[in-house]
This record gives C-alpha cells, sequence and structure tokens, in this order.
C-alpha cells in the first residue's frame, strides 16, 4: 500500500469512526484496505497509561485480518515493544506521538518498534516515535578537555548509557518489502533505525532529530540489505547520520549491503555524515549517494562531525563500486576519509579490501583536517577516482607538521582524526594503487604551511587540473614518496613555490601542460624521477 492509498484510506473515516476493521476506499487492484484503531482495543493516548497492549492487539487483528492500517490517532501513547507483522503498516496521524517507556521492563526486545521476518511491512504518517532516550542516559563526568584537543574529541563522550536500553530503538530484521515515510524519529536512546538482513527497503521523507550530546545515536544504520532506497531524510543527531554496516550477530553467514541508493538528504551529527562501518566484516557494492548536504552549524569542534564521508573496510570485507556525487558540506571536520585496515582478522573474505570508488562534485568549506585516502603495506586501497572536487579549510598546519611521521596504526579504529594531524593540508594518500583526479582545487589558511597533499607508496597517479593556495616557505603544492608513474597535467602551481612538486625515492613521473609561472622550478629533491614537457614556466 503506498502513501496515497492510505490517506485516501484514512480520509474516509474521521478519527471517532474508525472501528476495529472499518472497510474503505478500495486500492489499485480493487482490495479494499482495511483500517484498525488501537483505541478500539483499549488505548488511552494520554501518556500515562501503557498502550502497549492496545496497540499490540490492533496489529494482531490487522495481520489476522490480511493486513492493512493501524491508525493511531493524535494523543501520546506510552508504550514498551511494539511488534509489526506482516502485511500492517501502522500509521501514526499528525499529533500521534509512541513515547517509549522508561521502564526497560516494558521491553520485550530491546527495541521501541521490532519487525521480525515479516513481509510488507512499514511505518508512516507525520507523527512521532519519541524513544525517550533522557531516561537512559548518564553523564559520565569525564574530565574537561583542553581546548587544544577539542579538534580530537566528541561531545556525545559527555553522555553514556544504563547498562540495558532499547536499541536500535526501530528495527527491522530479515524482513521484505518496508516502507518507512514521513515519520519523525526522536531522543533514540541509541542507535535509531536499523534495517537488518532486509531486502526491497524503501525509508523516504522521514526526521530523525536527537539531541548531538545523544550517545551512540546513529540515524539510520542500513545492514546487509539487499536494494535499499533512502531518500529525501533530514538527520540531526548525536552519532554517524546514515552508516551501513556489514555483520553477524548470530554467527550466520555475513550477508553484504547491496544495491542500495541514498540521495536527497540533509545530514548533521557529531560523528560521520556518510559511512561504511565501523563493520566491515561482509562486502558492501553497487552503492551510490548523491544530491545532498552534510553540515554542522557554527558550534564547539567537537559537536562537529569527523568526517563528511567515511568509507571503511578493516574486518576482513570489502568495499567494491561506490559512487558519490552531488554533495555540499560545511563545517565538518575532515571531508573525506578512506581507510582499509586490519582491525579484525579472523574471518577474511577472499574478496577483502576497496576498490572502484568514484567521489564527484563534492564542496566543502570551513573543514579543519586533511581528507585521506590509506591503505596498508601490501593493502592497498584501489581504483579510486575524484572529480570536480572543492576543499577549503580553516585551520592552518605548523611547519613541523611537515615532516612528521605517520603511523601505519593498521588495527585502529577507523576515522579521519586517526592519525591526528597530517603532513599536507588537503589530501593524504598513502597505499593506493590507482587514483585519478581531475578538476581539483584545495584552498588553506595564509599561514597554513603543509603541501597541499602528499603521496606515499603510490602507483598509478593521474592528476589533471590541480589548484591550491600557496605554502609558507615555498613548499611545494604535491609530495611524492616512493610514487611509480605518475602524470600531473594542467595544474597550476601556487604564486611563490620552490617547485609543484618534491619527488623522494620515485620514478616515471611525468609533468605536461601545467602552469608553472607561480614556482621556480619543476621539482624538487629527485627531480631526475621527474619528464616535463609543454609546460608555460616563469620568464627569466
Amino acid at each position: 500500500m503506498d502513501r496515497r492509498e492510505m490517506i485516501a484510506a484514512i480520509g474516509c473515516f474521521g478519527a471517532s469512526t474508525l472501528t476495529a476493521q472499518a472497510a474503505v476506499a478500495p486500492k489499485s487492484d480493487g482490495v479494499r484496505p482495511t483500517v484498525f484503531d488501537p483505541r478500539v482495543f483499549g488505548a488511552v493516548g494520554n501518556g500515562r497509561a501503557k498502550d502497549t497492549p492496545a496497540i499490540q492487539r490492533a496489529i494482531d487483528a490487522c495481520t489476522a485480518a490480511g493486513g492493512g492500517i493501524v491508525y493511531l490517532a493524535p494523543g501520546t501513547y506510552l508504550c514498551g515493544t511494539v511488534v509489526l507483522k506482516s502485511n500492517v503498516t501502522l500509521y501514526l496521524e499528525a499529533g500521534a506521538t509512541i513515547l517509549g517507556s522508561g521502564d526497560i521492563a516494558d521491553y520485550k526486545q530491546l527495541h521501541l518498534i521490532f519487525a521480525s521476518n515479516a513481509q510488507n511491512v512499514g511505518l508512516a504518517g507525520t507523527g512521532k516515535i519519541d524513544g525517550n532516550g533522557p531516561a537512559f542516559w548518564v553523564r559520565t563526568n569525564r574530565p574537561q578537555v583542553s581546548e587544544d584537543l577539542a579538534w580530537f574529541d566528541a561531545i556525545h563522550l559527555d553522555w553514556t548509557h544504563t547498562p540495558k536500553h532499547p536499541s536500535p530503538m526501530v528495527e527491522f530484521e530479515g524482513c521484505t518489502d518496508v516502507h518507512i515515510s514521513d515519520v519523525l524519529l526522536t531522543n533514540a536512546p541509541g542507535w535509531t533505525l536499523r534495517p537488518f538482513n532486509c531486502e526491497r527497503v524503501q525509508i523516504r521523507g522521514i526526521v530523525i532529530k536527537n539531541p548531538v550530546y545523544s550517545p551512540n545515536s546513529d540515524g539510520i544504520d542500513p545492514t546487509c540489505c539487499t536494494d535499499v532506497v533512502i531518500s529525501d531524510c533530514i538527520i540531526d543527531t548525536g552519532d554517524d547520520a546514515i552508516c551501513l554496516k556489514s555483520e553477524s550477530l548470530d554467527g550466520a553467514p555475513v550477508r553484504p549491503s547491496k544495491n542500495i541508493t541514498v540521495t536527497n538528504c540533509v545530514l548533521s551529527g557529531c560523528c560521520n555524515g556518510f559511512k561504511f562501518g565501523t563493520p566491515t566484516f561482509g562486502g558492501f557494492e553497487n552503492i551510490t549517494f548523491s544530491n545532498s548536504v552534510i553540515y554542522n552549524d557554527d558550534v564547539p569542534l567537537s559537536s562537529r562531525s569527523i568526517a563528511g564521508i567515511q568509507l571503511s573496510a578493516v574486518d576482513g570485507g570489502w568495499v567494491d563500486g561506490v559512487v558519490i556525487s552531488g554533495i555540499q558540506m560545511r563545517r565538518v571536520r575532515a571531508p573525506i576519509c578512506l581507510r582499509r585496515g586490519t582491525r579484525h582478522t579472523d574471518n577474511v573474505t577472499p574478496q577483502n579490501g576497496m576498490r572502484g570508488v568514484v567521489i564527484e562534485g563534492l564542496h566543502a568549506t570551513d573543514a579543519i583536517l586533511t581528507s585521506s585516502i590509506t591503505g596498508l603495506p601490501g593493502m592497498h586501497i584501489e581504483d579510486v577516482r575524484l572529480s570536480d572536487i572543492r576543499i577549503a579549510t580553516t585551520m592552518p598546519g605548523k611547519p613541523e607538521w611537515v615532516s612528521k611521521p605517520v603511523p601505519e596504526v593498521a588495527p585502529d579504529y577507523p576515522q579521519s582524526r586517526m592519525f591526528g594531524w597530517l603532513p599536507a593540508s588537503g589530501l593524504y594518500v598513502r597505499h593506493v594503487h590507482g587514483l585519478s583526479m581531475r578538476d581539483v582545487s584545495f584552498s588553506a589558511p595564509a599561514d597554513e604551511w603543509r603541501p597541499t597533499m602528499v603521496f606515499d607508496d603510490v602507483q598509478n597517479l593521474r592528476i589533471d587540473g590541480l589548484q591550491s593556495t600557496s605554502a609558507l616557505h615555498g613548499e611545494p603544492m604535491l609530495q611524492m614518496d616512493d610514487v611509480t608513474g605518475a602524470w600531473v597535467s594542467d595544474a597550476k602551481a601556487p604564486q611563490g613555490a620552490r617547485a609543484l612538486l618534491k619527488s623522494k625515492s620515485s620514478k616515471d613521473l611525468l609533468v605536461t601542460g601545467c602552469d608553472l609561472r607561480g614556482a621556480a622550478a619543476v621539482a624538487e629533491g629527485d627531480a631526475s624521477a621527474v619528464h616535463s614537457e609543454y609546460n608555460v614556466m616563469k620568464k627569466a
């Protein structure tokens, strides 16, 4: 049943005339949907009486009758676990609120809304599901973080959960044909919404609003799902906004997360905007993320997204076939972080790795941390393409960071801040085989000391169309260490640079068709590794 059919069905009756089995306007297939009103089954909706049994009776009657709509009229319905079943849509009218009980004993499952192995099941309406998160949050009373470490901090660490709490607040497990639209989900005690091991999931037009300090309050976490559309959603939360995962909770084989599209969303939070992981035991295939905004208001650094885009493969799984396009970011800490690591190595899949990632049309302003693409020695990230990228950072690097060693930290939690401050202002790339960059631009503060981009252990590098602001002391725009097979074209050297690039232990570097009038030379360091032709040079 689509949204228009539900509205037509409900609209044929005033809220006071809905009965336990009210036949209403016919669906497109000629079958009349049935509307069930939990008040007929004893629901009160005053925010004090526990309405779980009445709502559950309405759902049970609805599925037994072959399916239909369970309609919640305006009111506040205090509930523990509500179990949705096949062919049932729970519709929350404007002004209707399901309020989670603060008593953990009211939760037969640790979820407020739960469905398991159901078909054709969903949530709809412009009402609200309020998880009553504050009833399950406690302060950590941790020491205050010093101002110079605020860039590394996260405000949600000021809070933690009670030992038992409902999470995810809304859980669809092993379901097929899941439809969620229009509802407001708020104050989730933990994760907000997770489809797990589901097929054919549509999530459209929902709003998720959790406090920025709410602990572990992910927005939407599709896990091991196939054929998923998430569109037109607004998410503002205290953890990751949209986070795809691949893991098993019961020892069963891990299913990949695949055939997923996320589009037309507005995302905010204090962890990551769009993320793969952290559990990455299986695969992520055929995934797009497009036409969306990731932003933070002018808030303290600890309240800002750690990364706009965080793609990880750290538990033996794989990433293969991802397109990210048309993304506008503001005030995220790092716009891009791609990471291949070895957090868990017990069950490495034959396909393990990260490959086939395209990011295009990404514009980010007011960033503070360097974007990064990093694998490990002998475990390269492969085939990454960046185009039409604009990144502006606001926090300048110090001179000692230019030569700072970057640890491998192979088993560490994957995140943009895992290396600390990096030796590049715009992009740091290490252990990558096959990177193409076209029409990219970086800007940094006037007191920036670092090169724009650093490449370390990179093979088959292509840069076509590059601009950046100047670094102090004439630092070259590009630093290439142990790079084999690089071609740089149509780049413009910043004014006052000692050279376009600095080379060390590299070979087969080609620079062609570049505007080098702002630089004193094409290359410094191991300049013999660089072949240069058809460039515009500064006049003697």
